[in-house]
């Protein structure tokens, strides 16, 4: 099935349960709405086909570099093709997930980074379409740092596309508006009322919490995870978010002009 079928499916029934159980009472056409409209229309259907453009020339220049020292084969050992579709999902689940959980640990980290992914971090309104505010640069870093081990273990399209709905499902389910209470799930799957503590202001709450993407296991075994029982931040942000800019023109450019608050 085409990934867009899913992705407006799964926009609509957060749409409509955020509407239900709400964890704050937020409009619908809240602030920011349009250019987070516009960020899920740019982020699902179009960065991928020009980071693929680009992707295609800079694979291409790899596997040159790899056949002059000989390593092609060692780098791109497919471990994982001829195995079940039920074993590559739970192993490219907990490989990417984990992967993932590390750069979100240096996007937040190295400051040059952190610029880019302050713009998913200028989020002050929190809801399920939160999780396609973020930076085309932000995906650029994941996706050179991911290609290693998809290239190690080879998993096939159908994973791959398996993998990209489930985190679809999670990234909507972690960011929505939703009073959600899962219990001991807490501790293995993202959810509201974990992710919500990664997005506190610092005047707010601890930061540097709850990197977790579909999984928030390795937060806590890693003892980054943060998620007092019943209560929510009560400002999201960052130091100096005041003026930051509001819209997505000004978000896109800001990293470049080189702020350094955090």
């Amino acid at each position: 099935m085409i990934y867009s079928v899913w992705l407006f499916a799964l926009s609509l029934l957060f749409m409509v349960l955020e509407r239900l159980w709400p964890r704050a009472r937020q409009p619908i056409l809240r602030r920011g709405i349009w250019s987070d409209l516009a960020y899920l229309i740019f982020n699902s259907e179009y960065l991928g086909v020009l980071l693929g453009a680009v992707s295609i020339h800079v694979v291409a220049w790899l596997d040159r570099t790899l056949d002059l020292v000989h390593l092609r084969d060692a780098f791109y050992l497919g471990v994982m093709s001829n195995r079940s579709f039920p074993v590559q999902f739970v192993v490219l689940l907990l490989a990417f997930d984990f992967t993932q959980w590390g750069i979100h640990n240096l996007l937040h980290r190295v400051p040059v980074l952190w610029q880019f992914h302050k713009v998913h971090h200028s989020i002050e309104d929190m809801d399920w379409i939160g999780n396609w505010r973020f930076h085309w640069m932000e995906v650029a870093v994941y996706r050179v740092l991911l290609y290693p081990p998809a290239a190690f273990f080879g998993f096939t399209a159908e994973a791959m596309f398996a993998y990209g709905v489930f985190n679809t499902l999670i990234g909507h389910f972690a960011h929505s508006n939703l009073r959600v209470r899962v219990g001991v799930l807490k501790y293995i799957v993202n959810s509201p009322e974990v992710h919500i503590w990664h997005h506190t202001h610092p005047d707010a709450g601890p930061v540097n919490r709850n990197f977790g993407i579909a999984l928030s296991v390795w937060d806590w075994l890693f003892r980054t995870a943060y998620a007092p029982e019943g209560e929510d931040p009560v400002r999201l942000g960052f130091t100096g978010i005041e003026t930051y800019p509001r819209q997505l023109p000004g978000q896109v450019v800001a990293p470049f002009l080189g702020r350094q608050s955090i």
